[in-house]
Formats: C-alpha cells, structure tokens, sequence
C-alpha cells in the first residue's frame, strides 16, 4: 500500500497496521512502517481520532509497544503526504442515483476518465470529476440548480471530453453499471481509458497508468494500442508523448508501428 499507491486511503492503512501488527516477530522496518503509518493518521485524523481508533483496536497491545521503541529516523518520510480520503465507489453510486432520481426521462451517459477506474476498482484516489463522453445530456443540463447542490454534497462534477481522444471503435466495449433511477450509465473499458492516458502529458495521468499496470495485460494494451489508435500514432506529438510515457513504464521503446504510405 505505502510503496505502489500515490494516494492511500486513511480507513485501508488503518486496517493494514491492524492486520500487519497481528504477526508475530515483526522485523525491524517493518515496526518503523507500523509506527511511521500511525504518525502519519495522526496528521491526517488528529491524535483524539486516531486515540479512538487505537483503544477499539484488536491488535493494540502489539502496536502501543511499537509506538514507543525508538527508531533512527523516520523511514518513509513521504507517508504523510499519500494520506488522502479518496473518492468512493459508493458515493459515486449515490451521486448517481440520486441524479438518476430526479430525472423525468431515460437518460444514458458513458463515463470515462478516473471514474471509469475507481468505480471497478481499479485505482483509489481522489477526483471531483465525473468524465461524461462527448456531451452532458440535455436532461442532465437542464437540473441546474440540484446539479449544483449536488457538487456541494458529494464533492463530484459532471464534465465532458470528446470521444475523439479515445481508441477507435470504443463505444463497442463499454461495459453497463446498470440503471440508476432513470440514469443509464455506461463505463468505458480499462483499457481504452489506459490508452487514452498513455497519449496524455498530464502527470496525474501518468500516475495513474503507473497505478493499472498490475492490473493489466501488457500484450494486451499492445495489441489494443496498434489496433485502435492509429490516428494518434499518426500524428507527431501524440506519438511522442505516448512513446514517452510508454518508456517510463515499462523501460523499452513504444512498440512499431509503420504508417500506411500512399499508393
């Protein structure tokens, strides 16, 4: 968790001390990492929260001894700034149904970006933003006033981007998370949205394809990349950038791809 996450949910690592503290002849960096993670849920959930936590604790009398060995220094001095409440599968869901609710007609969205990965659990972090493919609906557009006090409830924003970024063909492998209310709502496949990233210069995007590499399929993300975005591998800097990040991920050149020459 502390090693291969950007953002690491505070509830997750609370359960990972409770669970890692149970075994028995801990070796030493493993004791700093129980007591560097502590620390560090006090300077997110405050020493009164984190004391509540610990007195209902299981694996408390093997963490209060840990708490006050000393250490040499700190061993993962980053940890504190990974701590982040992350956007939830399920408020995602209640946004949605909620927004579901209160249209008065079917209504159908496909939903890319972060959302389209938290939601099957692929990635955990935090977003305000509810990718919807092409446009927002009318329908959608047209509930103003509740869109916003939705925003000021649940901290999510519907937006938009163009499908015109995305691989070939991918409104055929959308997968259906089911009716909401009223609200129809499609997820873009994980690796569309890989490929998507894969052509972004945004950092956080890179982030995230660091964060579905184990989930993934490298030959599959090939095949997938040479069969559906060619359009992309055309155009200069879309291929550049891709071979960028393709090299930090995996060490090696973006694999070839020869453009089609004129007859």
């Amino acid at each position: 968790m502390v090693l291969d996450h950007q953002q690491i949910d505070p509830e997750g690592l609370a359960t990972a001390i409770e669970e890692g503290a149970a075994d028995e002849g801990l070796d030493y960096r493993t004791r700093l990492l129980i007591r560097d993670s502590v620390e560090a849920l006090k300077g997110h959930w405050g020493e009164g929260r984190v004391a509540t936590w610990l007195a209902a604790c299981p694996a408390r009398e093997m963490i209060e001894p840990i708490l006050r060995e000393r250490f040499d220094r700190p061993g993962f001095p980053f940890l504190s700034e990974q701590i982040m409440e992350p956007t939830r599968p399920e408020t995602i869901k209640q946004f949605l149904r909620e927004l579901g609710n209160q249209l008065r007609s079917r209504t159908r969205i496909d939903v890319g970006g972060s959302v389209a990965l938290i939601l099957p659990g692929y990635l955990t972090r935090r977003t305000q933003d509810l990718d919807v493919v092409n446009e927002v609906p009318s329908e959608i557009r047209s509930q103003g006033k509740f869109l916003n006090e939705l925003m000021q409830r649940y901290q999510l924003q519907l937006s938009h981007f163009q499908s015109r970024y995305l691989p070939q063909s991918w409104e055929q492998r959308v997968h259906s998370l089911g009716a909401l209310g009223r609200l129809e709502v499609y997820l873009l496949d994980v690796y569309d949205v890989f490929l998507s990233k894969l052509f972004s210069a945004r950092e956080k995007d890179r982030d995230d394809l660091r964060a579905l590499l184990p989930h993934l399929s490298k030959d599959a993300i090939s095949a997938r990349l040479l069969d559906t975005t060619k359009p992309f591998l055309s155009e200069t800097a879309f291929r550049e950038q891709a071979a960028k990040n393709w090299y930090i991920l995996f060490g090696e050149p973006l694999p070839s791809w020869t453009e089609p020459t004129e007859t």
